[in-house]
């Protein structure tokens, strides 16, 4: 048993430094007065940054590893949890980075973003990896919980305590639905074990299948919630909105990956297997909200003013892609859905780090104040076009190749009214990205004034947050291998 507790807290390594990262930087912060700007705690991101690259470090090193529960198999180590927290390892250290650098979040909150960030990180790390009801739902709160502060972190913001208030009242009544739904197929099959779970609804009749049916629905409103899949995002464009621009960024990656993780695992381990008819309602259901988080992300996109709004709306369109993915139950589909996390990370944030500069100099990310900026920055002009290509599937950008990846998997499985759908709303998608591009181009500028924010480094950083947004979309086989290689070990 001591052996077997050895080898799991082993193979639980990353989560491991990140618990210490997240307790240095709580004693670091602690040596710096309470006037000291976050610009100049230099430790305190030193420390951040160097738990972070162990943390990738050792993922990366872990991709050819065997597959395994640890601890009981509470927790599932396979190459599919290890590449969604690689993910959301890097979103997290370019959040971090934009919370440095930017003028939305107060001096004295910058280290305590970074200590939170780290914490829900490691919450999306154990969504990600999670092989039983418990473990799920700790995942979840721990994600959820330090997220509520985040989103209120400009206390003197009226907008920013909406966002925290609306977030957390919305997580907590998704939470207490989940909670429910779980509990009451626990009462039904007697195990909280996903392996157990799936053995014991194949034993079912008739009358208990149809019982567990809205215990799976409402199951799934937690996740859905994370998601910010309909019916489920209506938090998300005020939140999105509310909060400040690098929480924004941070909130675009990490719970949505790490709720796309948990729920491609869920469906797969439960539903992967024969037809039944809690297979046809969870992927029935599925179909259905992905068409319609889709939908409404993409027509809601079209009348925004703000920028960073507009990015929200566009996040629930691709969570609704990527659940595409999720429905056709095939390695193909899983396949694309890292593929498309992997692209998205990168466009995100382009995207918001573009924005996030931008609303620092002018006090607001209206479409307007990104008028004339070809003549002003055309460097980051340039970046920004290649990312709004991107984000609405524009060959050769690597946005192009995700869609296509969740085209075929969609085909494949004889799913043609979904891709069809799909392909409208990509079209959808392509007029409100573009009049961005379009200010950018065509339209002069307010103000002569350049960016204060884009200065070498800030550039530099963009730039190679860029690079993957045209390189994916060229020499995407070789990032294909590696997602070929993201199976999912059920046990």
């Amino acid at each position: 048993m001591l052996l077997n507790y050895l080898a799991s807290i082993a193979r639980f390594t990353p989560e491991i430094i990140l618990v210490v990262t997240m307790i240095g930087l709580l004693f670091v912060e602690s040596t710096y007065s309470n006037d000291a700007k976050g610009s100049k705690k230099g430790y305190l991101y030193a420390t951040a940054y160097l738990g972070l690259l162990f943390t990738l470090v050792k993922l990366i090193g872990s991709l050819g590893d065997a597959p395994g529960g640890i601890f009981t198999n509470a927790l599932t180590i396979d190459p599919f949890s290890t590449l969604a927290k690689i993910i959301m390892v890097i979103g997290t250290g370019a959040s971090i980075y934009l919370s440095r650098r930017s003028d939305d979040i107060y001096d004295k909150l910058k280290g305590e973003f970074a200590i939170i960030a780290i914490g829900v990180l490691i919450g999306g790390m154990l969504l990600a990896s999670a092989n039983n009801m418990l473990m799920l739902y700790i995942g979840i709160e721990t994600l959820s919980i330090l997220s509520y502060v985040l989103a209120s972190l400009k206390k003197n913001d009226d907008r920013s305590s909406e966002a925290g208030l609306k977030y957390s009242l919305y997580g907590g009544i998704s939470a207490g639905i989940m909670l429910f739904g779980m509990s009451h197929i626990f009462g039904v099959v007697g195990t909280i074990q996903f392996a157990g779970i799936v053995d014991k609804i194949q034993a079912l009749d008739t009358m208990q299948v149809a019982i567990l049916m809205p215990s799976f629905l409402m199951f799934f409103a937690g996740i859905g919630y994370k998601i910010a899949c309909v019916p489920f995002h209506m938090w998300a464009p005020d939140v999105y909105e509310g909060s400040p621009l690098p929480v924004t960024t941070f909130f675009s990656i990490v719970p949505k990956i790490a709720g796309i993780a948990v729920l491609v695992r869920v469906t797969m381990t439960f539903f992967g297997g024969d037809t039944s008819a809690l297979q046809m309602t969870w992927v029935g259901s599925l179909s259905v909200i992905a068409a319609l988080t889709m939908t409404v992300g993409n027509v809601s996109a079209i009348g925004q003013r703000s920028v960073k709004r507009m990015l929200a709306y566009s996040s629930i369109s691709h969570a609704g892609m990527m659940m595409m993915g999720v429905v056709c139950l095939s390695e193909i589909g899983v396949t694309g859905i890292i593929f498309y996390g992997i692209t998205y990370l990168f466009m995100t944030l382009v995207a918001f780090f573009i924005t996030s500069f931008v609303q620092d100099e002018y006090g607001n990310d209206h479409f307007e104040r990104f008028n004339g900026l070809i003549t002003k920055h055309p460097l980051m002009a340039i970046f920004m076009i290649m990312t709004m290509f991107s984000l609405a599937g524009i060959p050769p950008f690597s946005g192009f190749v995700a869609k296509f990846n969740i085209f075929n998997a969609l085909i494949d499985k004889d799913f043609y009214v979904l891709a069809i759908i799909a392909g409208m709303n990509s079209v959808v998608a392509i007029y409100y990205y573009l009049k961005i591009v379009r200010l950018m181009v065509f339209k002069s500028s307010e103000s002569e004034e350049k960016v204060s924010g884009f200065g070498f480094t800030n550039q530099l950083v963009i730039a190679i947050l860029t690079v993957p947004v045209l390189v994916l979309g060229i020499f995407w086989e070789n990032i294909i291998v590696v997602a070929n290689g993201a199976k999912i070990f059920i046990q």
